[in-house]
């Protein structure tokens, strides 16, 4: 009797299965038992393999979820997830689970515990509640997921989010430290036989779009926008996949949550578009969040591509590849020409779970001359750009150490001195301590056109410690003061900038958390800058600023249907001025179809003329509709004072398949005073995944 998914385990093969249970207690101690039982059953035929978890209730009360929307958030949901390592190599492999009312969760393994939320493939499952219990049965087609052939002994690991006890429960025992997706801690699923062979696995993703776009600020025509394209995914072997796109359009993406920008340096926006994000980690992990030699979002946004590809995967237990080529299209209102994105990485593990990696990066400007460009007022491109990266990343068996360190050097044309960059931190992280050193230089004329780099010409050491205290009873889980220091020095050694912040965290019982924070911070200005980003006058460069902030930040028990988090700092600012910043959520869920969110940050700036007296207010509601876990509505809207400029965004999706969905995506930009609109779009667009 074959397996049907429906959360009714009621065939032979669930009859005659055995059951995982006894589950360890990760949150709110890791010293104990779980107190709510999960019992947990696999098995597979030719095509499948099969997943049934059966959870328990314990006490009463309803379930708590989010919404039906896929990928949520797992400590925001009663929730059960499997982890995966199908390489057995401790590092890599897959994540697939649901939360109590049906919504999915699936993603890649990368760097031994974290997971790839943007991954999305086929398989099915289906929650069904009970008065006692919630039942998630899942059926992952073996050509959906990559592991090694012959090998029949694959990692494993069971984990519970179960917020009416605020606990989070293991099958395997793990530190509280740690995720329960550590990969260093998985049990072993034992194949009775090895796992079939999956069949050759081609999908072919087509898209048709249509849609039209007005700029009302220089009232030019309606645009009529038709476009066709798509992707294939073809499978070489059980471990790589190769990727390939022709015109690809990424008008469905949510828009970007916008900040007040008081920086003085470029912020960072996470790349969102579907084709970059699958095993992006080979990618887009290396480096520092601050230092980034590839960063995928240079490539293509606001720009045509016209076409690109990619294989990704690993080669064997121990090496793992990243290729991409991308071609951009030629904008001539803009003097732009066609540009070629390539990209390699390459990684090597080493030791139990730590690696060596190689990342080269070329962007070329195609066919293209600056010194022929008759327009002066049009900006120049380079004709190359290219860097190349060595990094080691550490990780201990245990995962208690971590670490890299690594070296980057650009070229780039008339540049020979001053291109390289070097970085390296280590961390020691167990129950008790969390203690973190890091050391970056930056050359001056280091230059990664394709990375995030926001300043240059630096030497940075930024030491942390964190000591945590445990009482034995009370609502209070764990206190404990936390000490960040940044310092930022020329490449002269000569000091430019500091940052301390001196914290004390609590963690409560309910997973409610409390930090009261104070800050110390100094600036030698590098360059003109004005403290209101508003294009007003500017600071002069050499000049000195230092100030004082004291503040708190809070958040709420996830476990309410009203949930919220506040952020406040107040102190002083450049030139001797004030600064007060308010950052709040506010959400409340009809649980499961309906959660509202409002995000609110209010600057209130207090400085010398020519500035004065400044207030920034950005607000944005966001109303997320889940009428089923195949149908979402979500509608964005962000008022941002300092922008002047109202943006509404309003997206409708129906999964009518597998992985295939109808869009209706509805934008609008506005000034907010006198009220009247810039810009205007409405797109409609058709995906279908076909497999071959």
């Amino acid at each position: 009797m074959p397996v049907k998914v429906d959360g009714i385990a009621d065939e032979q093969p669930w009859l005659d299965a055995e059951s995982a249970s006894s589950f360890y207690m990760v949150l709110p101690m890791d010293t104990s038992f779980a107190k709510v039982r999960t019992d947990v059953s696999m098995t597979y035929d030719n095509e499948n393999l099969y997943l049934l978890a059966v959870c328990y209730n314990y006490g009463n009360g309803r379930h708590m979820v989010e919404s039906l929307r896929r990928d949520f958030a797992f400590l925001k949901n009663d929730n059960f997830l499997l982890f995966m390592d199908t390489f057995e190599d401790q590092t890599t492999g897959f994540s697939f689970g649901a939360n109590a009312y049906g919504a999915q969760w699936d993603g890649t393994m990368y760097e031994g515990s974290k997971v790839d939320l943007n991954w999305d493939n086929k398989w099915t499952s289906a929650v069904k509640n009970y008065d006692d219990r919630w039942v998630f049965e899942a059926a992952i087609p073996f050509k959906t997921i990559r592991y090694k052939k012959g090998l029949k002994h694959w990692g494993i690991n069971f984990s519970r989010n179960d917020l009416k006890t605020t606990e989070k429960s293991s099958w395997t025992p793990i530190s509280r430290q740690l995720p329960t997706a550590s990969l260093a801690h998985t049990g072993t699923l034992v194949w009775d036989e090895e796992p079939p062979v999956p069949r050759s696995n081609i999908s072919v993703i087509p898209y048709v779009l249509g849609g039209i776009s007005k700029n009302y600020i220089t009232n030019a025509k309606t645009v009529f926008e038709k476009n066709i394209g798509g992707d294939v995914k073809i499978s070489i072997g059980p471990s790589l996949n190769l990727d390939l796109t022709v015109r690809p359009d990424f008008s469905q993406v949510e828009v970007d949550k916008q900040v007040t920008n008081l920086s003085r340096f470029e912020l960072f926006f996470p790349e969102r578009r579907q084709f970059f994000l699958e095993n992006g980690d080979l990618f887009a992990n290396f480096g520092y969040a601050d230092l980034r030699p590839f960063f995928s979002r240079r490539i293509g946004l606001g720009v045509p591509i016209d076409f690109g590809a990619r294989l990704s995967g690993k080669l064997d237990k121990n090496w793992r590849i990243g290729v991409m080529d991308m071609r951009t299209a030629k904008v001539n209102d803009a003097a732009l020409p066609a540009q070629n994105f390539a990209v390699l990485s390459l990684q090597r593990k080493v030791f139990k779970r730590s690696n060596i990696g190689v990342i080269y990066i070329d962007k070329a400007s195609l066919n293209y001359n600056a010194l022929q460009n008759p327009d002066s007022s049009k900006k120049l491109y380079a004709g190359y750009n290219r860097n190349i990266g060595l990094e080691y990343n550490l990780a201990s068996a245990n995962n208690i150490w971590t670490g890299k360190a690594m070296v980057l050097k650009s070229f780039h044309p008339g540049i020979s001195k001053g291109d390289w960059t070097q970085a390296a931190h280590l961390q020691y992280n167990s129950r008790k301590w969390l203690i973190y050193g890091q050391a970056q230089y930056v050359g001056e004329n280091y230059i990664p056109e394709v990375g995030y780099v926001p300043r240059r010409g630096y030497v940075k050491f930024n030491p942390q410690l964190s000591h945590f205290f445990f009482p034995k009873g009370g609502n209070v889980l764990s206190h404990g003061p936390v000490i960040n220091s940044t310092y930022y020095f020329n490449t002269k050694l000569h000091e430019t900038d500091h940052s301390n912040i001196v914290s004390y965290l609590t963690t409560f019982r309910s997973k409610a958390t409390l930090s009261i924070v104070t800050q110390q911070d100094y600036v030698k200005l590098l360059r003109p800058f004005d403290p209101t980003n508003t294009g007003k006058d500017s600071l002069a460069t050499g000049t000195q600023h230092q100030w004082n902030t004291i503040g708190f930040d809070y958040v709420s028990a996830p476990q309410h249907l009203f949930t919220y988090t506040c952020s406040l700092r107040y102190g002083g600012y450049y030139a001797n001025g004030h600064l007060l910043m308010i950052n709040s959520d506010l959400g409340y869920r009809f649980q499961p179809y309906v959660n509202i969110t409002m995000s609110t940050s209010y600057n209130q700036l207090r400085l010398p003329q020519p500035w004065g007296r400044m207030n920034f207010l950005l607000i944005g509601p966001r109303i997320d509709v889940t009428f089923t876990n195949t149908l979402f509505f979500t509608t964005y809207i962000q008022y941002n004072e300092q922008l002047k400029n109202l943006n509404i965004n309003t997206r409708l999706q129906w999964r009518y398949k597998p992985a295939s969905d109808l869009f209706l995506v509805y934008t609008d930009n506005y000034y907010p005073g006198p009220f009247a609109v810039k810009t205007r779009a409405f797109v409609l667009k058709f995906n279908y995944w076909w497999s071959v």
